[in-house]
C-alpha cells in the first residue's frame, strides 16, 4: 500500500544508494544535507574514537547524524519530520575500515580484503524531537583472491572512492564477492528489514 502523501521523512545522507533503497520500499523522503569536506559539521565527525569497536562506531555515527538532522530542522525552521540516517563500515580483524582516503588507500584496502572474509556493519538511526532509536545490521562477505592488475583497474574506474571498504556490491565490485551471509541491502548501505521495523516504531505506515 502506498504511503499517504503527508507521510514523509528526512534522509540525512548524500548516498544515492540509500535514496534508491528507500524508494524501493516506497518511503517518501526529502534530503537533509550537511556540510562536507573542510567545512564538515563537527557534530557528525566520522573519525573513530581510540579503542572504539566497529559496532559502537557505526551506531554512534548514525545516531549523531540523525540527532544533528533534528537540530538542523530546528535551526532552518523546517517542517518537523523524523530524520533517518545510516553509517556503514567494514570490520577486518577488529579494525574499522571506512571510505578510502585516496587511490593508494583504496588499493591497499582491496589487497587486504583479497581472499578473506570481513564483516560489513550498517547502523540505521531515526530521530524525532526528544527521541532516537537505532538498529544494527551485521553481514559477512567473503572475497575471492584478487589479482594485482584487476585491483588496479577497479580503483582506476573510480567506483571504490566513496564506498566503505573500497568496493560496491551493487556495482563492479560484485565480481570480487564469492559469498555473502546476511543482508545484501545492509552491505550496500541501508538494511531494509531493520529500516522498515524502525520506521514502523515511529508510526510510518509501512
Amino acid at each position: 500500500m502506498s504511503a499517504p502523501v503527508e507521510s514523509r521523512i528526512y534522509l540525512a545522507s548524500r548516498s544515492p544508494r540509500r535514496r534508491e533503497l528507500l524508494t524501493q520500499i516506497n518511503v517518501r523522503f526529502d534530503l537533509l544535507l550537511f556540510r562536507s569536506a573542510e567545512r564538515a559539521d563537527p557534530e557528525v565527525d566520522e573519525t573513530p574514537l581510540p579503542g572504539e569497536l566497529p559496532e559502537d562506531y557505526v551506531l554512534r555515527v548514525a545516531s549523531a547524524k540523525a540527532v544533528h538532522g533534528q537540530e538542523q530542522i530546528r535551526k532552518r525552521h523546517l517542517l518537523s519530520r523524523p530524520v533517518l540516517a545510516a553509517d556503514t563500515a567494514l570490520d577486518l580483524d577488529g579494525r574499522i575500515i571506512g571510505k578510502p582516503r585516496d587511490e593508494t588507500d583504496a588499493h591497499a584496502i582491496l589487497t587486504r580484503l583479497s581472499g578473506r572474509s570481513h564483516r560489513v556493519l550498517t547502523a540505521v538511526a531515526v530521530a524525532t524531537p526528544g527521541r532516537i532509536e537505532h538498529a544494527l545490521s551485521v553481514s559477512e562477505v567473503s572475497f575471492r583472491e584478487l589479482a594485482a592488475d584487476e585491483i588496479k583497474r577497479y580503483v582506476a574506474c573510480g567506483e571504490p572512492m566513496d564506498k566503505a571498504g573500497a568496493y560496491g556490491l551493487q556495482g563492479r565490485g560484485a565480481m570480487f564477492v564469492a559469498e555473502i551471509r546476511g543482508s545484501p541491502s545492509g552491505i550496500v548501505g541501508l538494511p531494509l528489514c531493520e529500516t522498515v521495523l524502525l520506521l514502523r516504531r515511529f508510526g510510518y505506515p509501512l
